[in-house]
């Protein structure tokens, strides 16, 4: 009778492992779809867009329309000397297809502000019909080879952020990351419109309205080889 019943036991256990191992599967397909895929509701956020660069491969522009983006912001330069090849290509691919397009200038604080500011001089067209200049602000000053103040980030940073909004004719964005905000607290002393990265969730870690968010920073679509930010702007 116990043999019996240890066979028994047997036959059903295998199954059931089986089961709950396909569903346990199925959730985590159905989650990493929804994590690469998801952007927030239309009623909500009308105005929605894209952030590409180098890394995002071959893109549909016409495609990225015809999904819903109506802006693009493409990474153009980097520090003081570093460019991103895209740029230019993608630049004049996504005019063409009707999209409004604005330039990203990832900012290294250990690096001269009037030599970044040529960079991007040097890259992004003077042109009235660009989106206003965005600025990355991820990297801080604390792994800088010279010491770097507090003080002295800001004060290069407000240097850059001059120079760049005379060559564009527009206010710069600051598109803060968490970290940094955290270390400089730059929000509350720095007037200019904000750009936020949360996933899925609307972001407050600066104190004030943002205008622009990243929702999905890793969003997965049929117009564009690899991932793209996915963005929603707001007045």
């Amino acid at each position: 009778m116990v043999r019996r019943r240890k066979r028994a036991i047997r036959r059903w256990r295998m199954p059931t492992i089986l089961l709950l191992t396909a569903f346990v599967l199925a959730l985590g397909v159905t989650g990493w779809w929804t994590l690469t895929h998801w952007r927030p509701g239309r009623a909500q956020f009308p105005v929605q867009g894209i952030e590409a660069d180098s890394d995002s491969g071959v893109i549909d522009w016409p495609g990225v329309r015809a999904i819903g983006a109506r802006f693009a912001y493409l990474d153009a330069t980097a520090g003081a000397f570093a460019h991103d090849p895209a740029f230019r290509r993608d630049l004049g691919d996504a005019r063409t297809a009707g999209l409004k397009v604005g330039a990203v200038h990832r900012y290294d604080p250990c690096q001269p502000a009037d030599r970044q500011a040529a960079n991007f001089a040097a890259v992004v067209p003077q042109d009235p019909a660009m989106l206003a200049p965005a600025i990355d602000l991820t990297q801080t000053g604390d792994d800088c080879p010279v010491h770097v103040t507090d003080a002295g980030v800001e004060r290069e940073l407000m240097t850059f952020i001059n120079q760049i909004e005379a060559h564009s004719g527009k206010p710069a964005v600051l598109k803060l990351s968490p970290q940094f905000e955290r270390r400089y607290r730059l929000a509350a002393k720095i007037d200019r419109k904000l750009w936020l990265t949360r996933r899925m969730l609307q972001p407050d870690y600066a104190g004030r309205p943002w205008a622009l968010w990243t929702a999905n920073p890793a969003a997965r679509t049929e117009v564009a080889e690899h991932a793209l930010g996915w963005l929603a702007a707001q007045r």
